[in-house]
């Protein structure tokens, strides 16, 4: 098994609350668990080191506690758009996204979602909105604060979005709190989770590739996605 060297200090690992599919409290236990928290136990325990999570409210704050020396490593989903204040890992998971719509929308499919007239928001930031804002060539993409992407539901449901975008797990739970809304069967994309780690260590993003895999080979990676229960996530496949 591949060892992590020792290193003095607990490690510090940011991660995104806010995301269940990195992590969720369980109900019962009130515990933390998920993929990434199951991560960053592993690496800490094959280091020798204590471990202290580091909760962020959205990606950018993860980028920044591991840029400013607040975290030695982050869990956050690779895009264009954030390279260059970190260096990201290979990916060890993707994650699906896709849309929720009134339950009377006439859109189906994710392949309805590009057309003139569709208003589509997403919270500025999220990767699915760095993703669309790309992508999209006649739907409008509506960036939404963390306050409004509280009311999105409810924009929803008044029409002022025509479609919500996040991840799989995310909007099952806003749809099994929401009557009136709809998740489509189909998903947009998988994100690619990767691992951050300062610019200027190397040696650190070597040894966090080599976690990976080790954790993708052995198994590990897989029986954390499952004991996490979360929808719409799966190992990323291993470069080529």
């Amino acid at each position: 098994m591949m060892s992590v060297s020792a290193q003095g200090g607990a490690l510090r690992a940011a991660y995104l609350a806010t995301n269940p599919a990195q992590a969720v409290t369980d109900p019962a236990t009130g515990e933390l668990r998920g993929v990434a928290i199951d991560l960053a136990r592993e690496f800490a325990r094959r280091g020798g080191r204590e471990l202290v999570l580091v909760p962020a409210q959205n990606p950018q704050a993860v980028l920044d506690a591991v840029r400013d020396g607040k975290a030695d490593i982050g869990f956050v989903a690779y895009n264009p758009e954030r390279a260059g204040p970190v260096a990201f890992s290979q990916p060890y998971l993707l994650v699906q996204q896709t849309f929720l719509v009134r339950g009377d929308s006439p859109i189906q499919s994710v392949r309805d979602i590009d057309r003139s007239g569709v208003r589509v928001g997403a919270r500025g930031g999220d990767s699915i909105a760095l993703y669309l804002a790309r992508t999209l060539r006649q739907a409008r993409l509506v960036e939404l604060t963390d306050a409004d992407t509280r009311e999105a539901p409810a924009m929803l449901r008044d029409s002022r979005l025509d479609a919500f975008g996040a991840n799989r797990q995310r909007l099952t739970d806003i749809q099994r709190a929401t009557p009136g809304v709809r998740l489509l069967p189909d998903d947009l994309y998988g994100v690619e989770q990767a691992i951050i780690v300062p610019l200027a260590q190397p040696k650190m993003l070597s040894t966090v590739n080599s976690f990976i895999d080790d954790v993708r080979r052995s198994g590990f990676l897989q029986k954390a996605i499952d004991r996490s229960g979360v929808a719409g996530i799966a190992v990323a496949p291993a470069p080529r």
